[in-house]
């Protein structure tokens, strides 16, 4: 499990620029079951995605297809974690 922790860069009237298309890159990977749960940060300087990815290199894959990392107007942080508990059908990937 990943959680992907964007910081916006760049002013919000230029973060809103690609919201549309970032919202459509979002979609894209909840329908593929890789992301659990989204949202802004309060106050809105970025935000958080929660995945699950077999390994690093998927989720980093997974970021390049975002335009607010191709257009570099948020930075992502990585952060890899195991859950050991969880709500069932959270949906855990078990390497």
């Amino acid at each position: 499990m990943f959680i992907l922790n964007l910081t916006y860069c760049k002013p919000i009237a230029q973060v809103e620029t690609y919201l549309a298309e970032h919202v459509a890159y979002l979609d894209k990977y909840y329908q593929a079951g890789k992301f659990i749960c989204s949202g802004r940060k309060e106050p809105r300087t970025g935000g958080i995605i929660i995945c699950r990815a077999h390994n690093r290199q998927e989720v980093e894959q997974m970021i390049l297809e975002d335009p607010f990392s191709r257009e570099m107007v948020a930075n992502y942080e990585i952060i890899e974690f195991t859950p050991s508990k969880y709500e069932p059908g959270f949906g855990v990937v078990v390497n």
